[in-house]
């Protein structure tokens, strides 16, 4: 009875703070005047979804899952490394930067986050998500390095620069990405993911506040694919962590997911 009453907490929260979101976003047809505001740490922190919405989707719709390789591990500043490198342009990314930032929430925090949409010309046109340019992320398990290219505006036809790889984070590209593809996300050279676990049409037609709220349905399409992902890598992130923290890792859906993938 008391984790019935808890999950629905969890499920009223959410709702609320996605309310209280639609006030402020509007409707999808004014997506692009939020383009690089910055998201209320309030956001930021319901993003760290409830264990009870995260266990009642599992792996949910998962698509793509991450490819296992074997290289020596690698860290920095003495944790496991993330490396996500991605493009603001990119819908793919936009997609994913969803359940990566609610997997990454559950092992530290962000902080300078902003909204911004995928570029209105491409692919699933200007899909509602986040930019981890000029964000900052702590933990005590994990570093987080993230890299966005290029900008999503486009200037005399291309995509300005951003950020740029550095020699080890290019040869893990050029090595590692067999598909070429962003996202590309390496879990400290544990496993790595080229493209997005889910299509970004997913969340074609929908605001951020639309999108949050529909995690609180962990049937709905939306919690399939964004949790059910969310979950995905927090499996790799558990492997690259020796499965700390254990409030995280000991989950039985975790370690389910870890058997086989």
């Amino acid at each position: 009875m008391q984790r019935k009453f808890l999950a629905l907490i969890a499920v009223a929260v959410i709702v609320v703070i996605a309310l209280i979101a639609t006030s402020l976003m509007g409707s999808t047809s004014g997506l692009s005047r939020f383009d690089n505001m910055p998201v209320p740490q309030g956001i930021i922190a319901s993003l760290n979804v409830s264990n009870q919405l995260l266990s009642g989707v599992g792996i949910g719709a998962s698509g793509n899952f991450p490819k296992k390789i074997s290289r020596p591990h690698l860290t920095l500043n003495g944790k496991p490394e993330i490396l996500y490198i991605g493009a603001e342009y990119c819908p793919y990314c936009a997609a994913e930067r969803w359940p990566m930032i609610i997997a990454l929430s559950r092992f530290g925090t962000f902080s300078n986050l902003h909204y911004i949409t995928s570029s209105p010309s491409d692919f699933a046109a200007s899909t509602p998500t986040f930019t981890f340019y000029g964000s900052t992320y702590q933990s005590s398990y994990i570093t987080f390095i993230a890299r966005e290219m290029t900008s999503n505006k486009q200037v005399n036809g291309t995509y300005p620069t951003l950020q740029v790889l550095n020699a080890t984070e290019n040869n893990i590209l050029n090595t590692l990405d067999n598909g070429g593809g962003i996202p590309f996300v390496d879990f400290a050279n544990m496993s790595v993911l080229s493209g997005s676990t889910y299509a970004p049409t997913v969340l074609s037609g929908m605001n951020w506040s639309q999108i949050m709220a529909q995690f609180g349905s962990p049937n709905s399409t939306v919690a399939q694919s964004v949790l059910g992902s969310a979950n995905l890598l927090t499996a790799q992130i558990c492997k690259a962590t020796n499965n700390t923290p254990s409030n995280v890792c000991s989950q039985s859906y975790i370690q389910k997911i870890e058997t086989f993938t």
